[in-house]
């Protein structure tokens, strides 16, 4: 029965309770049609999207397809608000990769749908668990395998004559009809002659092309392997269940580590101490901060890579640093001690400091923006220093409501996770192009520094027909220079996919073929080389002012 604690007893905080799967054991589970059928449908469509496919097309088929399958096959299905997570997830990523996919976004596709796998059979996917359950699932497919071999020993088609009826005989009476309403009228035979004879040429080649070489025999095998080892996992708990950092408070406590009288601990003066000495530090920084980068104007030749870029990147290292410093004082034997309000306040007093830096973080970032434009490296800098200050958010949360410490690094990895994901799915290339693309027609032409110096994708080039309008010179030339090339680029792209299937078909890439077919007159007359490679040189060494 449970009971007060008594004054000096320690007061234990409880993790997240232990996951498991339902009572039953899933390699109990009888295996059924619809799993067998879930297992076959991901062989066939790994084998047409990896082993014969040609892009990212096909990929993002394969991420749409494979939560559907997970929850088909799967022998037992857990309902939980993570599986429709994990699951909308992988559809914005199949979207991405149809769009403009690129070689990193695959294996975060693998993850998620390791991801949806866990959240199928009961498991919180948090990134550690992640990891070790993938790894399981891979070593112990076989096991999923030898279960199916076996059932297939059972499985017959068991259809009653009258079934059989009901199908057979209208179809014969269609055919039979059919066949000599056909035969009744010459011109119509001879059509439908040609047709079949057509169909069934084709369906020969198709078949034949369909052929399975050893190699694509060891991949269906692999296919097969990988996805019974999802549908039917033979892990069922979180490695890392609940309770390692309490279990180990409590034998500190029981051993009178760091514990003094009344629940009190002798690290207590160290630690108040420390957070007086951060509270001064970055109050005195604070102050000059603002008196150095807010509110001023920046003389020609500042150096804003220094204090923009690198100084924004050191701030966000003391942000992690300052993370992990408070999470490491606020541990659960600390919360045990009747002191520990004065350490709150002065815990809450240094987080405001914190929040204030976070806020100098994106005024340094907006301060290299607005010297010369957006790039996917400053897109990263904000994910960044959010996923930072959101990490933070979740340490004062831990301290308030006394949560422990496998609880928050499960979430801060979910944080960096999302801010991975994020970058991964949004069109970057395309909002930073627009933004840059907006301010140069508004007549803030340093942004154009960032057309010439950095690799684009479809998605950003989308973006750039605008400046052809550009009273500017150099830049509306380079740009004719750089559609030039992209244009011609893309002609060879379409020859080429031509040759291939839909799984290298990417929407971006189409978009701006078709896009650059229209403006051909506009930059047809950089199809020579050499016109094009001294116009993109002028616009280069224009632009190279802002660098």
């Amino acid at each position: 029965m449970d009971h007060p604690p008594s004054p000096g007893e320690p007061i234990f905080l409880a993790e997240d309770p232990p996951q498991t799967l339902p009572s039953a054991d899933r390699r109990d589970e009888p295996v059924r049609s619809r799993e067998l059928a879930a297992v076959a449908a991901f062989v066939i469509l790994a084998d047409i999207t990896i082993y014969r496919g040609y892009g990212f097309a096909g990929l993002a088929a394969l991420c749409a397809a494979a939560p559907v399958l997970l929850l088909i096959g799967a022998p037992r299905v857990c309902r939980r608000f993570d599986s429709w997570v994990a699951g909308v997830m992988l559809l914005i990523l199949a979207a991405a990769l149809f769009w403009c996919g690129t070689p990193w976004q695959v294996p975060l596709g693998a993850a998620l749908v390791v991801a949806c796998a866990m959240a199928v059979v009961g498991m919180r996917p948090y990134i550690f668990d992640l990891v070790i359950f993938a790894i399981v699932a891979i070593v112990t497919g076989c096991a999923a395998l030898a279960r199916y071999l076996k059932s297939l020993n059972r499985v017959a088609l068991v259809v009653p004559r009258a079934t059989w009826l009901k199908v057979v005989l209208p179809a014969a009476a269609v055919a039979g009809f059919g066949t000599l309403f056909v035969f009744a009228n010459p011109d119509e035979a001879t059509t439908v002659g040609r047709w079949l004879t057509s169909a069934w040429n084709a369906i020969r080649d198709h078949l034949g092309s369909f052929v399975p070489s050893l190699g694509e025999l060891l991949f269906w095998f692999g296919a097969a392997w990988i996805a019974g080892g999802l549908i039917r996992p033979l892990i069922k708990t979180s490695p890392f269940a609940a309770g390692a950092e309490t279990n180990g408070d409590r034998l500190a406590a029981a051993q009178g580590v760091g514990v003094t009288t009344a629940g009190e601990i002798s690290l207590f003066p160290a630690l108040r101490n420390t957070l007086i000495a951060v509270i001064v530090l970055f109050a005195a920084y604070l102050v000059f901060e603002f008196q150095t980068l807010w509110f001023r104007v920046f003389p020609k030749g500042f150096y804003y890579s220094g204090y923009a870029h690198e100084g924004a990147a050191w701030l966000t290292a003391v942000l992690a640093l300052a993370t992990a410093v408070l999470s490491a004082i606020f541990r659960a034997s600390l919360l045990n001690d009747p002191r520990v309000p004065r350490l709150r306040r002065l815990a809450w007093i240094w987080s405001f400091e914190n929040l204030l830096l976070a806020v100098a973080v994106y005024h340094r970032l907006s301060i290299y923006i607005g010297f010369n434009g957006m790039t996917r490296m400053r897109t990263v800098g904000f994910l960044g220093i959010t996923a930072v200050v959101a990490g933070f958010c979740l340490v004062i949360w831990k301290i308030t409501h006394g949560r422990g410490f496998v609880w928050l690094i499960n979430r801060q990895l979910w944080t960096l996770a999302a801010a991975i994901y994020l970058y991964a799915v949004l069109p970057v290339d395309a909002l930073v192009h627009r933004y840059n693309v907006g301010r140069i027609l508004a007549g803030d032409l340093a942004p154009s520094v960032q057309i010439s110096v950095h690799p684009i994708d479809s998605g950003g080039i989308l973006q750039l027909h605008p400046l052809l309008n550009c009273e500017n010179e150099p830049i509306r030339e380079g740009v004719r220079a750089l559609l030039a090339e992209r244009g011609l680029r893309a002609e060879e792209t379409e020859r080429q996919r031509a040759l291939e299937n839909w799984t290298s078909f990417q929407l971006a890439d189409r978009l701006l073929f078709n896009q650059l077919q229209q403006l051909k007159p506009d930059w047809t007359a950089y199809a020579d080389p050499a016109a094009r490679a001294a116009a993109w040189e002028q616009f280069r060494a224009f632009a190279y002012q802002w660098y």
